[in-house]
């Protein structure tokens, strides 16, 4: 299994992380491993310019702690890469050759473009989106890229950050009026002198990096949002200009306090917001996303997939890749119910006001419906929720992850409307409508494998005189088993539906 992991180590200006990933039996890549730990390497410099000798001794030390913890997974690839910190160090070279001397692992130094450029890879292989700008607030710099057609366009590197600017500006953890005004002015001519960042005016600017997960969970405790994950969370910006305010007016100790807001940025929060919001302002975009992937996520994608790296549809590989982590769901029955379940849907859903999405719900939900036997097979639809809404199913809004999560482990009606109340306001009366049209044609879809056989071969459906006729053109025996859950699933389906399912089998006379 040793070729099947990769350790990234990130050398960054704020902190130093490692991530262990693996490839599972089943093609599947998942992280197995993970670790964090501060640096504020940026707070670290001479008058000179220059990384301490103490800074590059803890620095050594992490980076061997980090590789131990690769060698205990047997990883058969560890990429260690350095930012902005020691890429601006003067004595970075001394840093690289002590780093590299005293843990053995070469260490990419890679330019401000690169970071741009591999926090692009990760984000836009997590995220459905298309045009925009990216932006990635370091401990020592900021990278804002531009984004048209999923492809990157143009990027920049400032050669300021969090922890930089906190140095400038913030006196006993305060920002005054004066530093953030002379702080957005220090922001603002930088972003000026870069003109094409304010020629794409009204999209998105999606947030990676540790001050924008910062953002989205100190928003998500503020206005108690139901739903957990920050990745794909958008912001409106007055909301994030409010939380701000609200932020800089508390003194650092009660700012300690304030829900969502990590400890180790207490102190950098106030500054990192303050270029977000300044560059959000100066490029004239339309509202906040945070991404909760990022820089080592676009390592991992470049290691692991050399040849091509960007993703060509960021849902099905996320949907398959999460049904290749649970390989106990028996892989023929599940594609049989897809197949069927789909079939349905080019009949059915066209009643529908966005079929589209509709059938896209479905197919998510039909592949993914059996992965929760994998912890029990009892009350697996209990574990097939769970296991969704925490997972990483990239390419989805928090509403629509819910409703293919509800979808998939559908009971009824009834059980949908108890659970919605716990995702108010992201779920709507027509969202619970939704789930249960969508769950009860998947529980059909189910019932016409219930041998788990496959031993409908081809089906052929049609709707008349009040009834969905489903003729099973060619099949292995009599479908008994098939035929008693179709009708027993009859009245639940009409009651959505407004249509009878009936069964009928081929004379096997």
């Amino acid at each position: 299994m040793t070729e099947q992991r990769f350790g990234i180590i990130d050398i960054g200006s704020n902190s130093v992380r490692l991530v262990v990933y693996e490839r599972t039996a089943s093609g599947a890549n998942r992280v197995i491993d993970g670790s964090k730990r501060a640096a504020r390497l940026s707070e670290r410099v001479d008058e000179n310019g220059a990384l301490s000798e103490t800074a590059v001794d803890e620095l050594v030390d992490m980076v061997n702690h980090f590789r131990l913890i690769c060698a205990h997974h047997k990883t058969g690839v560890i990429r260690a890469v350095a930012t902005a910190a020691i890429r601006n160090s003067a004595n970075r070279d001394r840093v690289l050759g002590r780093i590299e001397a005293e843990t053995g692992l070469p260490i990419e130094l890679i330019s401000g473009e690169q970071e741009a450029g591999y926090g692009f890879l990760g984000m836009i292989n997590t995220m459905p989106v298309r045009d925009g700008f990216l932006i990635d607030i370091g401990g020592g710099s900021t990278e804002v890229s531009l984004f048209k057609d999923r492809s990157l366009v143009q990027a920049v590197s400032f050669p300021f950050g969090c922890v930089s600017l906190t140095r400038q500006y913030v006196k006993n953890g305060m920002l005054s009026d004066q530093s953030l005004k002379e702080l957005e002015e220090h922001v603002e001519q930088a972003v000026a002198r870069h003109p094409w960042l304010m020629q794409a005016s009204g999209q998105p600017l999606i947030g990676v990096g540790g001050t924008v997960r910062s953002l989205g969970k100190t928003h998500q405790a503020y206005v108690k949002y139901p739903f957990e994950s920050t990745h794909n969370y958008p912001i409106a910006g007055n909301a994030a200009s409010e939380l701000f305010e609200l932020l800089r007016k508390l003194p650092i100790g009660k700012r300690k306090n304030f829900p969502g807001l990590s400890k180790d940025r207490v102190d950098i929060i106030l500054p990192g917001l303050a270029i977000l919001r300044t560059i959000y302002r100066a490029i004239g975009a339309s509202h906040y996303v945070i991404c909760g992937a990022g820089l080592r996520d676009g390592l991992f994608f470049s290691t692991r997939f050399p040849d091509k790296p960007r993703l060509d549809n960021v849902v099905s590989y996320s949907v398959n890749n999460l049904a290749a982590l649970h390989p106990e769901a028996p892989l023929q029955h599940t594609s049989q119910v897809n197949r069927i379940a789909l079939q349905l849907a080019e009949l059915l859903c066209p009643r529908l006001a966005d079929a589209g999405s509709a059938k896209l719900y479905l197919d998510i939900a039909s592949t993914l419906h059996r992965i929760g036997a994998s912890i029990d097979y009892y009350d697996y639809k209990k574990h097939t929720f769970y296991l969704m809404i925490n997972s990483r199913l990239n390419g989805l809004s928090h509403r629509e992850l819910l409703i293919c999560s509800l979808v998939a482990s559908y009971k009824s009606r009834n059980r949908v409307k108890q659970t919605a109340v716990l995702y108010k306001p992201l779920l709507t009366e027509e969202d619970i409508a939704l789930v249960s049209l969508l769950g009860v044609l998947l529980q059909l879809a189910i019932a016409l494998d219930r041998s788990e056989t496959q031993a409908i071969g081809r089906l052929d459906a049609e709707v008349s005189d009040g009834s969905l006729h489903l003729r099973a053109v060619r099949a292995n025996g009599a479908l008994a088993i098939e035929r008693k859950e179709v009708d027993a699933l009859g009245g639940d389906f009409k009651k959505l539906w407004g249509l009878s399912p009936v069964l009928y089998v081929p004379d096997l006379r």
